[in-house]
Formats: C-alpha cells, structure tokens, sequence
C-alpha cells in the first residue's frame, strides 16, 4: 500500500530516472539522426559545442513539456507519481529550467545532488529545492 503522504523514496525515483533515460536516449538519438543531413552525415565532433547545446535544449523541451502538462514524464507515470511546485501548481516552464539544469549538476557530481534526500527530512533532492517543486504519489481523482 503506498501512503500518499510520505514522498517517493529514493529507489522509487531511481527508477523513474531510469525509465525515463531509456526514452530520452531515444529522443536524443533521433534528434542526432534529424540533423546528420546537415552535417553532410559526418558524425558530430565531441567538442562541438553548437551541438551540445542543441541536445542540452532537446533533453530541457522534453522534461520541460511533461512537467508543466501535467507534472508527469513516461517514467513518472509508470510509477505513479508526478512533479508539483511547493504551492501544489504545475511547473511553470522558469521552474522547469532550474529543475532540468540543477539536475545536471546533481548527477555530474557523481549523484550527490540526488542522494541529497536521504539527509533531507522531506526527502528532497537539490533540484527539488532549486525549483521549489517535488515529487508526490498520484492520487487517483
């Protein structure tokens, strides 16, 4: 039985994230395949910074789209949960953002941002707290 007053814990969310980058692998990969035409089907330079920034704002309108219709990507979903602003609105796309950056952050130092919950008594991550938003159980309506 899930009591829908105490937040998602961490394998719960781990395995949205893990559900969720199996879909935004393929969304950036076809985002890769809709520009090799232009790039006269030569494969992308690591350093290419004009194309970094291009996946970076694809993998942003993905999440951004899900969380601010609805509060819910494929994987959280799937597991019955969904995002919310502290006040219990929708995201707006500004909160969406911080969400989508600080998370990156979180992850590229090494996860720290994420297992930031298990210390916070509200089981929050870092990129909850940046955005003012976190994750809540679905209650059927």
């Amino acid at each position: 039985m899930i009591h829908t007053d105490t937040p998602p814990g961490l394998l719960k969310r781990l395995l949205v994230i893990i559900y969720d980058l199996l879909l935004v692998i393929a969304v950036l990969f076809l985002a890769t395949l809709s520009l090799l035409p232009f790039n006269q089907g030569e494969a992308f330079q690591p350093d290419s910074i004009a194309f970094s920034l291009y996946l970076f704002f694809v993998g942003f309108v993905f999440y951004g789209w899900f969380w601010t219709h609805g509060g819910q990507t494929l994987g959280l979903m799937a597991w019955k949960m969904r995002v919310v602003s502290d006040n219990g609105q929708p995201l707006t796309w500004k909160q969406s953002l911080v969400r989508f950056v600080v998370a990156m952050f979180s992850w590229g130092l090494g996860g720290i941002g994420i297992l930031w919950m298990l210390f916070n008594t509200e089981r929050l991550t870092w990129h909850d707290l940046a955005s003012k938003t976190h994750v809540v159980w679905k209650i059927k309506t």
